[in-house]
């Protein structure tokens, strides 16, 4: 179940109320995703994700460097460390502890937080968060390991984080988040056949892949290394916006709740 939700900005006869600042827009400390409940009254073992994006004017991009050294890599394993670097990924871990003072140096930047998708997700289940639209046919270039940059031919479509969600046996409040791109196959369909066949259509990006352990209040940032216009590589697609005016956008992921 997706819930989409957006900010909105008041008006009266008075004339516009004034913009709270990001950190009273986005209190994570607040957020908790009411529990779902089966017929018999039982809680759902769930996992509840919010996914907050933010976006950041590309000339003030490299303030982004302040915010990853707030923030730890150490919670976090990736699947190929070099290549996502290559790929020009960041991520750093935090904590809602430390949440006023990221979002203080984002708001000072000119950040914006764009909307929020909250996803309740059962456990072992995975939920593909689009990113962006390839409206169609292109190569898309991408690192996959040690080796020369690669290309694929994907769209029309979309670009995806592909997150799961899995409890950890003998751990209560402890979940593992993994999240990988990928280019979902564009078709759909209850038989479980054409599934199968749709599955093949679609194309991984292992290479920028990570997992971390999260309990409720655990955030990570995932954004770019730098800010990239051409539109034709993984990290300029995910993260770069060159029109009307070039921004980068952030994925703040917010583990808010978890039903044992």
């Amino acid at each position: 179940m997706v819930l989409l939700c957006t900010t909105a900005v008041i008006t009266g006869c008075s004339g516009p109320v004034k913009e709270k600042p990001i950190w009273e827009q986005v209190k994570l400390s607040d957020v908790a995703t009411p529990a779902e409940t089966k017929p018999g009254g039982r809680l759902l073992k769930t996992i509840n994700i919010d996914i907050h994006i933010f976006e950041l004017p590309a000339k003030d991009a490299n303030t982004l460097n302040v915010v990853w050294q707030m923030m730890y890599t150490k919670p976090l394993q990736f699947n190929d460390y070099e290549a996502f670097k290559a790929n020009s990924f960041s991520i750093g871990f935090g904590q809602i502890s430390m949440w006023n003072t990221i979002a203080k140096v984002l708001l000072d930047a000119g950040g914006k937080h764009i909307e929020t998708v909250s996803l309740l997700l059962p456990d072992g289940e995975t939920n593909d968060f689009t990113v962006a639209r390839l409206h169609k046919e292109q190569t898309v270039f991408y690192i996959s390991g040690d080796g020369p940059m690669e290309g694929v031919s994907l769209g029309p479509g979309s670009l995806a984080l592909r997150i799961k969600v899995e409890k950890i046996p003998g751990s209560r409040g402890v979940c593992r988040l993994s999240a990988q791109p990928v280019f979902p196959s564009p078709i759909t369909s209850p038989v479980p056949q054409l599934q199968a066949r749709a599955k093949l259509s679609e194309f991984l990006f292992p290479s920028a892949g990570f997992e971390l352990k999260m309990s409720p209040g655990d955030f990570v940032l995932l954004g770019p290394e730098k800010y990239i216009d051409n539109q034709i590589t993984l990290g300029s697609l995910f993260f770069s916006r060159p029109k009307p005016k070039p921004i980068v956008s952030m994925f703040l992921i917010l583990c808010t709740r978890i039903i044992d």
